[in-house]
């Protein structure tokens, strides 16, 4: 008997209606994902509805800001999902389109694959403080969600763990996304503190990679040419579906956006 196979892509789209202009449609046919989790829509359900509402045969469901051109995601699947949750519970950031959640539950298992966009700091002080708001909020969310389902969360988180996970560690540990505080959230939250940890699941199928694990290059100087990327999109999962993932992979031989899909394919049938 085959086993089972579940293939699950994160994305950071940059603007779908650009991310779809460069190719994006096309590559989803060819690699037939079970899920895409996208973030970074730019776009309002009106601009997505009858037009890119489907991609690849695979049927989205969104959470869009309510600023116009602003942050959104969304979560393309192939498998109907038993429920579709929109937010985590926070005002002030569940109106910027930051979480979407696709639940598949059996009597046998209760399953969540979430699409999130953490905010970036690096525009000014005042995102900065605002991103260590969104990450004081969603420790506890998570916390409590892991503590009654298994889940997978893809998405731009938007820092950088480790010293391998950017070229240039050294010259950024006083910016946005190397921050110390924002490194000892993400340590935190994959050491479980007293609870069950969740799994950074590229770092455990590739412990040691560096310039190949980069998701992410700036748009200034020579970054792509050059490599000088980061890693700042995951699957972070209860690790019990992390146990399950076979293999990790980042796409780039094509660019759909400044940050390369991640795809991680499970021993997991829905």
């Amino acid at each position: 008997m085959p086993k089972p196979s579940f293939t699950l892509t994160s994305l950071n789209l940059n603007g779908i209606r650009s991310a779809t202009s460069k190719g994006l449609t096309r590559w989803l046919e060819a690699q037939r994902p079970d899920c895409i989790c996208v973030q970074e829509l730019k776009a309002q359900a009106a601009d997505v509805q009858g037009r890119l509402d489907v991609l690849a045969d695979l049927r989205g469901h969104f959470h869009f800001a309510e600023k116009k051109g602003y942050s959104g995601v969304g979560i393309y699947t192939r498998h109907e999902p038993s429920e579709v949750r929109t937010g985590f519970g926070s005002p002030e950031f569940d109106s910027e389109g930051r979480w979407v959640e696709l639940r598949f539950d059996t009597p046998a298992r209760k399953l969540s694959i979430i699409s999130s966009y953490f905010p970036s700091g690096s525009s000014s002080p005042e995102r900065q403080e605002a991103k260590y708001r969104f990450l004081a909020a969603m420790a506890p969310h998570l916390a409590r969600l892991k503590a009654e389902r298994e889940l997978i969360v893809c998405g731009d988180l938007n820092i950088a763990h480790q010293n391998i996970d950017l070229k240039n560690w050294r010259s950024n540990q006083k910016n946005s996304g190397f921050l110390p505080e924002e490194r000892a959230w993400m340590t935190q939250l994959l050491s479980g503190e007293g609870a069950a940890p969740l799994v950074d699941v590229y770092r455990l199928l590739h412990p040691e990679t560096t310039a190949e694990c980069y998701t992410w290059w700036s748009n200034r100087g020579q970054a792509w040419a050059n490599n000088v990327g980061w890693r700042i999109d995951y699957h972070v999962a209860t690790p019990a579906l992390a146990a399950l993932a076979r293999s990790a992979t980042i796409y780039k031989d094509e660019r759909f956006s400044d940050h390369a899909p991640l795809t991680v394919h499970y021993e997991l049938g829905l």
